[in-house]
């Protein structure tokens, strides 16, 4: 294991869910339930998340004119210690891009993150697109400065901009994740609005507890 801020790498055998960032940045209960005592339920925005990422998840590759689409892009970090799958990389023909095994010209990498819903308020969803571009930066040895997040419901992109203070806040909370996970704990439950729409409600079980409480 390394310390946040250290040259040192994760072994492959280290490595964490990607997608366990969302899940921390929401809230580090739902993600030590589902990633520690390896609990998960399902309900309405899960089952339509699911059919929102089955035409990402085929693994189909497809090109447009000057565009190349790769879904289900394997990836991982061992800076950061992670791994997992990105929905979808746009590689757009650029100069300044890189060279793909295969096809002609130089390709601009960028992430598209598909998700069920509106845009929310809080920064998950952004982290988790901002870790898939870290990835594929140091896969690549790219700068990837934007990305862009799909929604089902409005049926439109919001583009992500991957600042440096975007940049910083999923670094920290991927050394956070690994920090937990060698702890083994998982966090006291803490009442709040967003439970409602946690599908891990019934094995939570937080209404017993307000935030601020003892």
């Amino acid at each position: 294991m390394v310390a946040a801020g250290s040259a040192e790498l994760y072994t492959e055998e280290e490595l964490l869910p990607l997608s366990g960032l969302q899940h921390l940045a929401y809230c580090p209960r739902q993600w030590a339930l589902i990633h520690i005592e390896q609990q998960w339920g399902e309900n309405r925005f899960t089952a339509e998340g699911n059919l929102m990422h089955r035409r990402s998840d085929s693994g189909a590759a497809e090109q447009r004119g000057e565009l190349y689409l790769a879904r289900s892009l394997r990836l991982h970090s061992l800076r950061l210690g992670l791994s997992g799958t990105a929905d979808v990389v746009e590689f757009h023909l650029d100069p300044a891009g890189v060279a793909l095994p295969g096809r002609p010209g130089r390709w601009r990498p960028e992430p598209v993150e598909y998700k069920r819903g509106r845009p929310k308020k809080g920064a998950h969803d952004r982290v988790q697109l901002c870790a898939q571009a870290l990835c594929l930066e140091e896969m690549l040895a790219v700068a990837i400065p934007r990305g862009a997040l799909y929604y089902g419901q409005t049926r439109r992109r919001q583009a992500v901009e991957f600042d440096a203070s975007l940049r910083a806040a999923t670094t920290e909370l991927a050394a956070q994740m690994h920090r937990l996970w060698q702890a083994g704990e998982t966090p006291l439950a803490e009442y709040g609005p967003r439970c409602e729409q946690c599908s891990l409600l019934p094995i939570c079980l937080p209404q017993g507890r307000r935030v601020g409480e003892a």
